[in-house]
Order: structure tokens, then C-alpha cells, then sequence
């Protein structure tokens, strides 16, 4: 195929490459990319064109193929990286979760001060038991039940309100 003929047909091929590039999930630059990339290669064998009976087949396998080398090469991005869409809360959600929270937090400033004390530390310091029961002069055994004795109110109080 001499210089004239390959010019004529280039436009259609470099957009059938630009669309088969676009529909296997190419964003418009990347699928710009993979039309020139066609088209240099189209060029390089122009001499031997006229064998194949669908050069517009032959555009479009090309480009599939180089898109796919091409996402291969590419670096997967981090979790952090990505767009995390949809997550939001509703603002239905939003007003509950608020409801809750300072629900939960009028009802801890109701605990008894040693058992809002031993909350405190072990679920919002992340102190271990031994080191809660270093700090306030008791016996680890004891720092374990007064826990227990005021999560276990909470829970009662939890299964109240979500009762009502």
C-alpha cells in the first residue's frame, strides 16, 4: 500500500482503534495513546496490507492487544489511592449515628466515677488491666469485674432503649 491509499484509510482506523480502546475500558487519553501506538505499527508493515482482507479487524486487534499489554505494565493502585465512592452515610444514618453517641456518652457520664474511670482507661487509653490496677491501687481481678459490672450495665441499658 503506497503512501496516498494508507493516508486516505488512516483516519477511519486510528477511530476504530480509538473506539475499541474507549469500549475495553481505556480513559480518552490512554486510548490516544493506543491509536498512535496502532498507527505507527500499521505504518511500519503498510507494505504488507493488502494480504489481510479487514484491515479495520486487524486495527482493532491491535489495539485491543496493545490496550491489554498496556494495563499489564501499569502499576495496580492502593486501596488508598482509589476513589472510594458510596461509602457516605445517608443523612438518616448520620442523625442516628449523632443520637447514639450522645446517648452513649450522657449515659457513661451516669456511670458511678470508678467504673466511667475503668472505661476510660482500658477502651479509650488502651491500658492494659494490670497497668489500670497499678494506677489505682486495686487488685487486677478487681479491675476485671468492676469492667465487667459496667459494661454489662451499659449493655442492659442498650437493650432498654433499643427495646423501646
Amino acid at each position: 500500500m503506497n503512501r496516498d491509499a494508507f493516508e486516505q484509510q488512516a483516519r477511519s482506523w486510528r477511530q476504530k482503534a480509538l473506539c475499541v480502546s474507549m469500549s475495553y475500558g481505556a480513559g480518552r487519553d490512554e486510548a490516544e495513546d493506543i491509536a498512535q501506538d496502532v498507527m505507527l505499527r500499521l505504518w511500519q508493515m503498510h507494505n504488507e496490507l493488502e494480504r489481510y482482507d479487514s484491515v479495520e479487524s486487524l486495527t482493532a486487534l491491535m489495539a485491543r492487544h496493545l490496550l491489554m499489554n498496556h494495563q499489564r505494565r501499569r502499576k495496580p493502585e492502593s486501596l488508598e489511592e482509589t476513589m472510594i465512592v458510596g461509602i457516605s452515610p445517608s443523612p438518616h444514618e448520620q442523625l442516628e449515628m449523632k443520637e447514639n453517641n450522645q446517648w452513649l456518652t450522657h449515659r457513661l457520664e451516669q456511670l458511678p466515677t470508678t467504673q466511667r474511670t475503668l472505661i476510660y482507661m482500658r477502651q479509650v487509653e488502651r491500658r492494659s488491666h494490670e497497668e489500670i490496677a497499678q494506677l489505682l491501687g486495686i487488685e487486677t481481678t478487681s479491675v476485671s469485674t468492676l469492667l465487667a459490672r459496667a459494661r454489662r450495665a451499659l449493655l442492659e441499658d442498650v437493650k432498654r432503649r433499643n427495646n423501646l
